[in-house]
C-alpha cells in the first residue's frame, strides 16, 4: 500500500497537534525528519527539520510497528505545538517526500478495516463514538468499538455452522443407518439464535434513538403556554412568545442533553380548527410530527385538550399556565412544574433506552431481518420431515451470510466507501 498522511487532531490553534503517517515508509520518514530512525516503542522527543534542514519544530513522536498500530501497518505520529504554522510546515514537509500521499477520508481507519484490526461493525462504532455528544451515545458507540456486536455474531455464526454441519451430514449418509437423530439438536441451536436474533431486533429503536436523539412534542391549544415552556426548559428564547394566539406556525426544536441521554423538544401550533390556510399546515405538521414522536406533553386548560388530540397511556398531561390558576401544574414564566416535568421526561425515556441493542444501523437490521427470516424457514422445513433437510441447511447458509454481512466479512463492498465518506481526513 502507498504511505499516507494527515493531520489526525482538529484544525486551529492548539498545545498540541497530531500528525500520523501510516505504511512501509513510516520508519524512512521518521529518519528523514529527525535523523534517526524507531528506537524501541517508547516515544522520543526529536528534532524535526525540513528537506533544506531547517528546523520545524520539538516533537513527541510515537512509532508503531505493524502489527501493534491502529491500522495494522507500520505508524508513526508525531505530536508538534498547536500552531497552524507548524502543521503546515510539517504536512508540506511530508507531500515533499517521495511515495508519501495524502491520505483519504476515513483511510486509516479503512487500513484497520482491510488489515484485520476492526470489523465493519466496529468501524461503525467508532464512528458514532467521533459524532456523539451525550453520555448515552458514548456508551452506546463504545460497545460497538470495543467489538460486543461482533462478538454476539461470532457467537451466533459458530451455532449456525454446527447446526448445518449436522444437517449436511445426515444429508451426506441419507442412504445409511445414522446412530443419532440430530434434529432435536439443530432445532434447539436454531431456534436459540433465533430468539436472540428477535431480541436483538426489538431492541434496535431504542438503539437509533440514543444514537440520533428522542423526540418530545408538547401539544395544547393556542396561547396555552407551549412556546414559554420551551423556552424555560432551553434556558434561552429559542421560540417567539406572544398573547396572539396562532403566533407558532411551524415546529421549534431545542436539543438537549438529559441524563446523558439526546432529547430534542418541539415546540408545535397551536391545534384548533382555523380557516387560515398557512396556520392549518402549521397545525397538520404538529400532528403528523407528534404522532412520530417518543413522548408527548399535551398542555390543557379547563376546556380540556384539543379535540384532535386523543389521550394516550403514556402521554404526559399537565394543567398550563399555572401561575394564573394558581394550581397545581405547570409555567413556563415562573418555572413552576418545570423541573418535575424534566424529571418525569428522563425517566420515561431511560425505560425506553434501557432495552438498547447493538444494532444502530439500518444495515445492521436489514441483516438481523434476513437471518431471522432464513432461520424460520428452515425450522419450518426441519418440521416437515428429515426430508426435507437439504432445503433446511441451505436456509441456514443464508442466515450464516447474513451475519457474516453483518460484520463486514461479505457483500459490504459497495458500502464501503459510503461509510468511509463520513470520516475526516486523519482517521
Amino acid at each position: 500500500m502507498d504511505t499516507i498522511y494527515s493531520l489526525a487532531s482538529a484544525r486551529g490553534k492548539a498545545g498540541v497537534a497530531v500528525v500520523r503517517v501510516s505504511g512501509p515508509l513510516s520508519s524512512s520518514v521518521l529518519q528523514q525528519l529527525s535523523g534517526r530512525g524507531p528506537t524501541g516503542r517508547a516515544p522520543s522527543l526529536r528534532r524535526l527539520v525540513d528537506g533544506d534542514g531547517v528546523l520545524i519544530d520539538e516533537a513527541l513522536v510515537l512509532f508503531f510497528v505493524a502489527g501493534h498500530s491502529f491500522t495494522g501497518e507500520d505508524v508513526c505520529e508525531f505530536q508538534t505545538h498547536g500552531s497552524p504554522a507548524v502543521v503546515s510546515a510539517l504536512l508540506d514537509t511530508l507531500g515533499r517526500i517521495d511515495g508519501l500521499r495524502l491520505s483519504d477520508p476515513g483511510e486509516f481507519t479503512r487500513r484497520a478495516l482491510e488489515n484485520g484490526r476492526l470489523d465493519l461493525a466496529q468501524v461503525e462504532g467508532l464512528a458514532d463514538l467521533i459524532e456523539a455528544e451525550t453520555e448515552a451515545q458514548r456508551k452506546q458507540a463504545i460497545r460497538v468499538f470495543d467489538g460486543a456486536l461482533g462478538a454476539k455474531a461470532d457467537e451466533w455464526r459458530i451455532d449456525l455452522i454446527r447446526a448445518a454441519a449436522l444437517l449436511e451430514a445426515t444429508i451426506d449418509f441419507a442412504d445409511e443407518d445414522v446412530p443419532v437423530d440430530v434434529t432435536p439438536e439443530v432445532i434447539s441451536l436454531v431456534t436459540s439464535v433465533r430468539h436472540d436474533l428477535l431480541g436483538e431486533r426489538r431492541g434496535a429503536s431504542a438503539a437509533e434513538r440514543i444514537r440520533d436523539g428522542f423526540e418530545v412534542a408538547i401539544l395544547g391549544a393556542p396561547n396555552i403556554g407551549k412556546s414559554t415552556l420551551l423556552n424555560a426548559l432551553a434556558g434561552r428564547d429559542a421560540a417567539i412568545t406572544s398573547s396572539v394566539a396562532g403566533t407558532t406556525r411551524d415546529i421549534i426544536e431545542v436539543r438537549m442533553d438529559l441524563s446523558g441521554l439526546p432529547v430534542t423538544f418541539l415546540d408545535t401550533a397551536g391545534l384548533r380548527e382555523t380557516e387560515d390556510e398557512v396556520e392549518a399546515i402549521g397545525i397538520q405538521r404538529a400532528l403528523d410530527r407528534s404522532a412520530r414522536a417518543d413522548l408527548r406533553v399535551i398542555l390543557v386548560d379547563s376546556a380540556g385538550p384539543p379535540a384532535s388530540v386523543t389521550i394516550g397511556p403514556d402521554d404526559i398531561v399537565l394543567s398550563a399556565k399555572a401561575d394564573l390558576s394558581g394550581g397545581d401544574g405547570i409555567s413556563g414564566l415562573t418555572g413552576q412544574g418545570v423541573e418535575q416535568l424534566v424529571s418525569d421526561v428522563t425517566k420515561r425515556l431511560e425505560t425506553l433506552a434501557s432495552g438498547a441493542s447493538l444494532a444502530i444501523r439500518a444495515r445492521h437490521l436489514e441483516a438481523l431481518d434476513a437471518g431471522i427470516s432464513s432461520l424460520q424457514t428452515a425450522l419450518d422445513e426441519l418440521d416437515r420431515g428429515m426430508e426435507w433437510a437439504e432445503i433446511a441447511a441451505e436456509e441456514l447458509r443464508t442466515a450464516i451470510r447474513a451475519l457474516e454481512s453483518l460484520v463486514g466479512r461479505v457483500d459490504v463492498e459497495n458500502l464501503l466507501d459510503e461509510i468511509f465518506a463520513s470520516f475526516c481526513l486523519g482517521k
